[in-house]
Parts: C-alpha cells; structure tokens; sequence
C-alpha cells in the first residue's frame, strides 16, 4: 500500500477513532486515504492550535491518545503551542504532519519547515520518516512513547514522496498490547517512607497532576483516609481527591486556599505524588516549607530532586507509588501518629480565612458568583475546561470537583485559547457528559472560531464566557504592582463598554445558541437554559466586573509565607507597607493576621 494508507492502517490498528486536524498539499495523500477509512472519524478545525489543544482535551479525557494532523509548514508550526502544551502537562499526543517531498528538504521550499527541529525540544521525540516502509512501525513507536512512561506528545514527519510511495505493510509485533511497564516502587524506599510517615507530626499529601494521569484516584484516598493525612490538589491535580471529603485542604500555590498554602509551609513532612515543586505552587523555593522532609514519588526520575532535594526518592508510577506505600505502611509495625492537633490548626485557618467574595462596587455581576452557580445547577459530573488568567483561577476556586479527568486546563504552559478547543475534544470523547468551557473574553477570542467546528459537527459545548472587557490578569498585576498603569490591558479602550465584538452576534454567526447575562438575578436562568439545549453549542457572555481580582495571592518573588489574604474583593490593594516575611500582615485593615510562628502544640 502507499504511505498515506500505512499511516491510515497504522491508526486504526492502534484503536484511533477520532483524529482533529486541516488538510494542506504535503499531506493531501494521508486526507485522500482517510476518505476511505470507516473506522476513522475526522474532525476538521478551523485553526491548528484548535486541532492540537482539541486532540490534548480527547486525551485528557479519555486517557486515550489524542491525534492531531496539518500539512507542512505553517500547519505545522500552529500545533507547536499544543505539542508544548502537552509536554508541560503530560499529555499524550500524536502529531503527523506532512512535509515537502524528501528532494526538496534543505531547500526553502514552499511551505518547508524543520518541524523536526523546531519540536525536539517540547516533544518526547520527534520522527522524520523519508522510507515508505518504515511508516507503521514508526507510528507504533510513536504510540508507545506518547503513552507510556511519563506520558507526552511524539511527532511523525512525513514527506509527501513516502505518502505516494508503496512497499509491503508490515505491523511490528510491539503494538498496542505491548506498552513497556511502567517502573515499580522499591520496597526498601517504601518501608523507608512509611517510617517518615510514622514519625510525622505535620505532614501533607502535595498531590500533582501525575495523580490523574496514573488513575491512581482511588488509591490516593485510601491513603489518605488511612492515614489521615490533610490533601492538597494542585491546579492539575482539581478532582483526583474530592473537594467535598474533609481532609482535603484545597489547591495550593500562588492563588491557593490559606489552609493549603500556610499547610504546606508548615509541615514536616511533604509527600509529593506525581507533583514537581513549580514556582507557582512554592513561591520563592528557598523559603518553602523550610521545616519538611520529602518524599517524593513520580514516574519521571529527571523530577526528583530537580528543584527540592528528596529525602526518600521513589520512582514509580503515582497508583503503583500510592498502593505501595499504603501497603508498607499496613506492613509496619509503626502506625501513623495522631494528627488531632494539626488537624485543629489546618481546621482553624480554615474557618478563620474561607474562599469568598463580596459584592462588586460597580454593581456588575460577580465572577466567582457566576462559576460557583455554574457549578451547583450543573453537578459534579461535567467537565470544564479553562483558558488561562483570572478565570481559571476562580473556576479552580469555585467550582466544585469530586472526580478526576473533569478538569482540564493548561497549567504548565498557560496557554490563552485552549478551553474551547479542548473541550471540543473532551465532548468528542465522551459525549455523554456536560461540557463547560470557561474562558475569558481575551483568551476566546484567540480559538472562538471552533465554534463553528462545533456547530457543524454536533458538538455541543457550553462556553461561558467571563466578560470584563480587559485581560483581567493583566490588569491585575498592573493594578497591584504596576500603581494601576493599565497598559494595553483593556480589551475595550471606547468610552463606554461597546461590545466589540458583540459575543452574541459572534455566537450566533457560528452557528450556536447565545446569550447575554448582566444582572446577578438572571445568572441561573442562563445557566439552566443552556443546559437545557443539546443540540447545538451554547455561548453565554457573562458581563462581570473588571476591578474583580482573584484572591488569595502570593505575590511572585516571595515566598509563601507572605500570602495576600483579602476580606474585601473590591477595595484596591495598598502597597505601602513592605510584603511581609512571615505570615500575613493587616494592611489598611483589609488582611487578617496569621501568626507563622505560632506553635502547634
């Protein structure tokens, strides 16, 4: 057969089922073959990040891989956002592009890219495959390394001279079947933990996106109930522990919730699974939880100890990890102490400085109010995707998740657009379940036009639109750092707010449902009107507030210690006192004081 029906072949024999992608000259053979395919369903975008961000939403979903296809080129550099996206994240994904015919590469021909290149640093590995015959075998391999390990994106070259050429197929033995092992925990680390955790007066499970890669949701709580040991989820890791459960302390990291993140910084033990120590989760790293030991779990060996020195390093997958160490701990003769009086502190900063928020004074619709609504009237079933900016903070905030694989945002990379996209993907990978994208209106308008694949194809998303007319993080950062020098942050530079774009209008000439939401009395209305319609996407622009900021935060450059809890939401941050070192500092009267050197006794 020809490359374009080996590559066809190869995806179906690998269990593919839904590919996103636009087709273009270097790849007109591979969209030829497909034609014929009755196996494969293909989805045409609108935009190339829109196949890739969709392909990474299926992925996250589902656990499956997520395929995306572009012709060279510019089609190929449009899915770089994605591959990097993916790699940050975990995410297995499979990218085939074509490429100019083999003669022409190093030429500057039209439409050539070293796409190769370009992604061997933000892919697990980047193919280019020039013989016709190597194309399964190569796509198999691809399929292995997208999935196994630390899961991530893999790319396949293909010029368009190997997709004509024809040679015998030949499928390698190592197919789907055939994923390497992943790697299982030592025992004498786990007996080694397990005494750590003996010991412990202080400690915290710090719960990272791993957890959800790995399924490892059932094994986390029964640890955790076993042991227990408070919980904190990081913004991937939303739903790998149920928000609902009492011992879980909530998300941690620079807008995290006062018992996770003064948790975190008071503990002496640290048990980080499928975590990675990032910045936005430590604050200024060498004043993070200066008086805990670590253990640390994960898959990726490179992790450990990379940015906090482990003091039992396991390698492992995070539910071989997790059941391994819940294992040991049963096997010691050493039960776990009593955690009364820690849980007595974590449950009094819990009551002292709760998520909130408090009417806006512009008399606009309150952010948080609109996804703590969405939230209840939709249940704990659905899925959401984010975008990225003050948004995705208050839909991790204020939505309530009890489920893995409901969550999905892009936390590494912070890519703005990848929420309707992604949940493109995530409804065409589970069709059964409710699909919330929350985006704000400077990330929608960088993919708004998957709508329209949506529309076309029966996808019918909800997109709740989180209108401030300004990028909101932006102005954020302007307002408290920059003495309110908003900069280009406004999306709406007129006198008065004249829509531009109309969201509605913009909806509806894509084919969907809209509406309009600008008074809080009307918000669950909206909600429940666009739950009601199923055949068809449906947009809902929320006009909120712009002087909404997201709270708690810790300012970048400090650490965690000095994080910015606010009472009221509204009034402007003051700046005149120097951050404070240890605990929180009353300023103006709007902070509540923790004392850091309080002892736990």
């Amino acid at each position: 057969m020809t490359g374009a029906e080996a590559v066809v072949r190869s995806l179906e024999l690998l269990g593919v089922t839904d590919v996103f992608g636009i087709p273009g000259g270097s790849i007109l053979p591979v969209y030829d073959a497909l034609l014929d395919s009755d196996r494969i369903r293909h989805v045409l975008v609108r935009h190339e990040q829109g196949a890739g961000h969709a392909a990474e939403g299926y992925a996250s979903a589902s656990g499956r891989l997520g395929v995306a296809i572009a012709t060279s080129g510019p089609g190929a550099t449009n899915l770089v956002t994605a591959m990097m996206d993916a790699k940050s994240d975990s995410v297995p994904l499979l990218v085939i592009t074509g490429q100019v015919p083999s003669h022409l590469i190093g030429t500057d021909a039209f439409q050539e890219a070293d796409i190769v290149g370009i992604t061997a640093p933000i892919t697990k590995h980047s193919f280019l495959v020039t013989d016709v015959s190597e194309i399964p075998g190569t796509i198999s391999k691809a399929h292995r390394l997208a999935l196994s390990g630390r899961p991530g994106p893999v790319l396949v070259d293909i010029p368009k001279d190997a997709q004509l050429n024809r040679a015998p197929f030949h499928w390698p033995q190592e197919g789907i079947e055939h994923l390497p092992q992943t790697p299982q925990p030592h025992r004498g680390q786990l007996a080694k933990a397990a005494s750590e955790i003996a010991r412990s007066r202080r400690p915290v499970l710090y719960v990272g996106g791993g957890v959800v890669r790995a399924r490892a949701a059932e094994e986390l709580r029964e640890l955790a109930e076993l042991t227990g040991i408070p919980v904190v989820t990081t913004l991937m890791a939303r739903g790998a522990f149920p928000d609902s459960h009492r011992m879980n302390l909530g998300m941690p990291g620079m807008h995290g919730s006062i018992p996770a993140v003064i948790g975190l910084q008071k503990s002496d033990l640290l048990i980080a699974i499928g975590a990675r120590f990032d910045e936005r989760v430590t604050g200024e790293r060498a004043l993070f939880a200066p008086q805990a030991r670590v253990i640390h779990i994960d898959i990726d060996p490179a992790e450990i100890s990379k940015l906090r020195q482990a003091d039992v390093p396991i390698v492992a997958d995070a539910r071989a990890g997790i059941a391994g160490l819940t294992a040991a701990i049963r096997e010691t003769s050493s039960s776990p102490r009593r955690l009364d009086e820690w849980w007595r502190f974590l449950d009094g900063l819990a009551r002292e400085y709760p998520l909130g928020y408090t009417a806006t004074s512009d008399g606009l619709i309150a952010p948080q109010h609109v996804l703590s609504r969405i939230s209840a009237i939709t249940g704990p079933e659905a899925i959401y995707t984010s975008g990225v900016g003050q948004h995705q903070m208050w839909a991790a905030q204020f939505i309530s998740f009890e489920r893995p694989n409901s969550w999905l945002n892009s936390g590494g990379a912070g890519t703005m657009g990848y929420s309707v996209p992604a949940a493109m993907g995530a409804k065409v990978a589970d069709p059964e379940r409710v699909v919330w994208a929350i985006d704000g209106d400077g990330s929608f308008q960088m993919t708004h036009q998957e709508l329209a694949t949506c529309a076309i194809n029966d996808i019918p998303i909800k997109v709740a639109v989180i209108n401030n007319s300004s990028l909101g993080m932006i102005r954020q950062w302007q307002k408290l750092f920059y003495s309110e020098r908003y900069s280009h942050s406004n999306l709406d530079d007129g006198p008065r707010r004249s829509r531009i774009p109309d969201f509605v209008k913009l909806a509806e000439a894509h084919g969907c449902a809209a509406l309009r939401v600008e008074r809080e009395s009307d918000v669950d209305a909206a909600i429940t009107a666009a739950l009601a319609i199923d055949d068809r996407p449906v947009v809902i622009d929320f006009v909120v507030s712009a002087d909404s900021m997201v709270w708690p935060m810790v300012p970048q450059g400090v650490g965690n210690s000095a994080i910015q809890y606010r009472r009221d939401y509204d009034l402007a941050f003051s700046g005149e006192e120097e951050l404070p070192r240890n605990g929180l500092r009353r300023q103006n009267g709007l902070q509540q004081s923790v004392d850091e050197e309080r002892e736990i006794t």
